[in-house]
Parts: C-alpha cells; structure tokens; sequence
C-alpha cells in the first residue's frame, strides 16, 4: 500500500483535482510530476511541494497531442528512471443544449477527455510493462461516468468511456501487474464548477442558488459538495493498492449523489 519512491504523473495538476491529488500522493511519499499545459503554474504547484519537504518536478503537457504526451512521459523517465503511477485528470467543461452543442466544442470536449486518457494510457503502460512490477492507472471519471444530466452531452459521453477505457486496460494490464480503475466524484467546489453556476442558472430559467440547492446537491446525502481531500485520498488510496483484486473498478465519492 506504500507509495514510497514511486513516480506518480498527473494530467491537468496545476489546479484544483488534479493539483490536490497530486499534493496528497506527495505527502504519501511518491515523486510527483505535474503535467499541465499551462508549465509555469505546474512549476509553481512543484515548487511549492519540494519546499515543503515532497519530491515533485513539472512538464509540459497537452494531452491531445501525441507528440507532447509521448514527450512528457519520456522525460519522466528521463528524469525521475520509472513511471508508477498515471492519474489522467486533465479536464474542462461546456454545458450546453444538444440542439445548440457546436460540433467544435463536442470534439474538444472528447478530445481533452477520452483522447488525452487514450494518449497518456499507450504512453505510459509501455514503461509500466517493461518494468517488470507493473502499475496503477487512475481515470478522473464523474458520477456522470454512471448518471445523466442535462446541458452536458458531451462531457456525459466521455466519462461513460473512461469506464470501458478502464475496464480495457485492467483486462490487458493485468496479467503484467498494471491495475486501472476510475475515480468518480460529485460535485466538487472548483473553478470548473463555479463557472457552471451561472450557465445552467441561465439555461434553465433558474436562480444561480437553486442550481446549487436543486441540481448539484439535491441528491447527496448530507447537502454537501465533495471536497478536494475526498477525491485526493480515493486517488491516492487506488494509487497504494498493489493487488488486482481492486481493479477495473469505479469508486463513486459524492456524498451519497450517486450510490452504486
């Protein structure tokens, strides 16, 4: 269960998710890479673990891009001599009606989502295979990787395909040691979220308060958002589990929004 010396890339770290799951396996001993498009606040995420006592380094990634996925992974290797642990995080979100979805914003959607898990996936088993002790692939799913909601066809679409994309990989990697499983959250207070407020308020004809009230957190248990720590801590626990009897699994974290 030790995440000691083990090397951890994580898609889309230089904020909110992927940043605090990222922190979590850091403080749980792993070296971590902070892999983000946007390479100066990945290198302000890592230089912010390393002073405070983690092992942390940042590359530059756009997950839709072959070329910079492969590149990034390389230099993982390069740098650090393995690759553990995949947690594939990057993500955006645009809401919108089917009849008013553009084509363009579809493609982009399944583009960060399900091509940069394909991409990142085929970049890093290769190492984890040729390892000889296997490792963890973790997808970033959604309680939308199981349930439906309006405004959100394309984002809906993606994360039902981590699902097979997992069930895949764990079907594969097995019998070489790599285990893949898919974290799906709630609703949790980010950037992402908080922009989606306005929009679906608009949308449907609501107040800003009712979508939080009536749609995000009409189903949990307690009213509450999943937090950051919640997500981090499953990740991290998926991360540290070295045994195929936890894999190809969806784990749902949101407050009781979604019980399997």
């Amino acid at each position: 269960m030790a995440l000691t010396d083990k090397v951890a890339l994580v898609t889309g770290a230089a904020s909110g998710i992927g940043e605090q799951s990222a922190r979590k396996l850091a403080a749980d001993g792993a070296t971590v890479v902070i892999a983000d498009l946007n390479l100066a606040n990945a290198e302000n995420v890592a230089e912010d673990i390393v002073a405070n006592g983690g092992k942390a380094i940042a590359v530059a990634m756009d997950v839709t891009s072959e070329e910079a996925v492969n590149a990034g992974v390389a230099e993982t290797v390069s740098r650090l001599g393995a690759l553990d642990v995949l947690v594939s995080n990057a993500g955006i979100q645009i809401v919108n009606r089917i009849e008013d979805y553009a084509f363009a914003d579809w493609k982009k959607m399944l583009a960060i989502h399900l091509d940069g898990a394909f991409l990142t996936t085929k970049a890093a088993i290769r190492h984890m295979y040729a390892s000889g002790t296997g490792g963890a692939v973790i997808y970033m799913g959604s309680v939308h990787s199981h349930e439906a909601s309006q405004l959100k066809s394309a984002y809906v679409t993606a994360k039902h395909g981590l699902l097979g994309l997992a069930r895949v990989v764990a079907k594969e990697g097995g019998p070489r040691g790599v285990r893949a499983n898919v974290v799906c959250p709630g609703f949790v207070r980010t950037p992402l979220v908080d922009r989606q407020i306005p929009e679906q308020a608009k949308a449907l004809g609501i107040s800003e308060a009712q979508v939080v009230h009536d749609v995000m957190l009409r189903e949990t248990v307690d009213g509450e958002f999943t937090s950051l720590a919640d997500v981090a801590n499953t990740v991290a626990f998926l991360a540290g589990f070295e045994s195929n009897a936890l894999t190809g699994q969806s784990i749902v974290v949101s407050h009781g929004w979604y019980m399997q």
